[in-house]
């Protein structure tokens, strides 16, 4: 009896020691993505410069997915965000990074304008990564490396490129997020990791400079690719102890013809495990490209299969990891789904104004000053970037914006209201106008009275719509967006608009 005794002793403690190891490990928790509506098509900048730059037309197959003139890395940051936490616990997260190389603002924290649009708490640690293409990369492995809760990456990058260019042939806009932490429910854990840093200038852009300077393409694959990212390639395969040829899938961000190819032949990786990189249905997004590729790859993997995922700009992070049967647990399909709702869209013009390329008359009617106190920003920043309302704990009515005085017609009780989120609730279109005078970048200006479900009502515009996509019951989302720029002071206010639940948003 004594020595069944101990062994059930020990026994226990071998499996609590077992589940303190599973509980110690670090991967990936969850992931989303975000890729604008509107596919700009390739032929189209090359039918309207075709007259200046002929050789556009060797890459004039394919579209290119653009922003709409109100969406910008922060915008963009935030819807990939939400995708990823659908299901999780937002309190739980301990830290949220904003990896890109167009940051909209300088000296303001960009990560801590998502981290209010996700209400997240105002205890949380939020940075910005940036400084090469690889930051994606780069802040995804820091919180890998880490310790503690649930900490967010998110990666958006929105490039300005000159008319004409290569650049605006091949760039794309989109973001993708990637949850990090602990526990049995890591549904790819890291294996092993290697980065290097070498001041290798393929491009680079100026601070206050609106566009990149690119150095000669041969250059660049011969020496960077072939060279700086196969090394670093080679060196964290070897790290892992794993064959090269027996990684399932491997996520080169090169979308160059040929050139993630030729980076995975030299590196020992099987021809059969490049992932698409997508350049002929999105384009290159630069700090996001790595991670959208990753949530592509985590659509389709499956336990105990091997992802490596490379970064490359000034040097390259490279990352192994291996899936684990949580992965059944997630929903997957996330890319597939924004590749579904995607749009073809031939004004190149248009893609002109909303870039800021192309600067066209505005008229009088987009002369507002649109001067943002902070004092009123700080003190409404629930409202604004979160959308919280109020929930009346007696009667149960909704407001917007809150008040301390309940709205109910019957009762205007006091100090019984409690916040009551609204982003992330449907609703459905009680009124709305198409209004052709109101200054629009994307004319003609629709906005409208939505009921929101479980409660609510707000006046605001709407996003993405056309008359064929709107009409009074319609059911709406609410996106974050920028509502107006103060150019005088080169400020961005951002709200909430509305748009339509489409095919990819089911």
């Amino acid at each position: 009896m004594a020595a069944t005794g101990l062994l059930a002793h020990c026994l226990r403690d071998r499996l609590e020691t077992i589940g303190e190891l599973v509980s110690d490990i670090r991967g990936i928790l969850s992931y989303g993505a975000y890729v604008p509506r509107r596919r700009l098509q390739r032929s189209a900048i090359h039918a309207a410069n075709k007259w200046f730059a002929p050789a556009l037309g060797a890459m004039a197959k394919g579209e290119r997915a653009i922003a709409n003139w109100d969406e910008d890395a922060i915008t963009m940051g935030v819807e990939a965000s939400r995708d990823c936490l659908d299901g999780y616990d937002r309190a739980s997260l301990s830290g949220v990074t904003l990896a890109s190389v167009s940051h909209s603002f300088a000296d303001r924290l960009n990560a801590g304008i998502i981290k209010e649009a996700l209400d997240l708490s105002d205890t949380i640690a939020a940075d910005d990564r940036g400084g090469s293409l690889r930051a994606g990369t780069s802040a995804l492995l820091s919180a890998l490396q880490g310790s503690g809760s649930a900490h967010l990456i998110a990666a958006a990058d929105l490039r300005k490129a000159r008319a004409a260019s290569d650049a605006e042939m091949l760039q794309g806009d989109a973001s993708a997020a990637v949850l990090v932490g602990n526990g049995d429910d890591v549904i790819a854990r890291l294996v092993a990791s290697h980065s290097v840093t070498v001041d290798f200038v393929d491009h680079y852009r100026e601070a206050g400079e609106e566009y990149d300077y690119a150095w000669e393409p041969r250059w660049i694959r011969e020496i960077g690719h072939g060279g700086i990212l196969t090394g670093a390639i080679r060196d964290c395969i070897d790290r892992s102890g794993l064959d090269a040829a027996s990684i399932e899938h491997a996520i080169i961000p090169l979308t160059a013809r040929g050139a993630a190819a030729s980076v995975a032949k030299k590196s020992g990786l099987s021809p059969d495990a490049l992932v698409d990189p997508l350049g002929a249905t999105i384009g290159d997004c630069g700090t996001a490209h790595p991670l959208l590729m990753l949530t592509q790859t985590l659509d389709a993997a499956q336990p105990g299969e091997h992802v490596l995922v490379a970064g490359f700009g000034q040097g390259a992070d490279v990352m192994i990891f291996q899936i684990t049967a949580a992965i059944n647990s997630v929903r997957r399909g996330r890319l597939e789904k924004q590749l579904a709702r995607g749009i073809q869209d031939s004004n190149y013009m248009r893609f002109l104004a909303h870039r800021g390329v192309l600067d066209i008359e505005k008229g009088m009617r987009a002369e507002l000053d649109e001067k943002q106190p902070s004092t009123s920003l700080y003190r409404n920043r629930k409202a604004v970037f979160a959308l919280v309302g109020a929930r009346c704990t007696k009667t149960g009515t909704v407001q917007f914006p809150a008040s301390d005085i309940g709205v109910n017609p019957n009762d205007h009780s006091i100090g019984t209201q409690e916040p009551y989120p609204l982003a992330e609730r449907s609703a459905r279109v009680l009124s709305y106008t198409a209004d052709s005078l109101a200054f629009s970048l994307d004319p003609a200006c629709y906005y409208g009275t939505i009921d929101f479900e479980g409660g609510g009502r707000i006046a605001v515009e709407f996003a993405e719509v056309s008359a064929e996509d709107v009409d009074v019951g319609s059911q709406m989302r609410m996106v974050f967006r920028i509502k107006a720029y103060d150019s005088l002071r080169h400020f961005r206010k951002y709200f909430w608009k509305a748009t339509p639940i489409s095919q990819g948003d089911a």
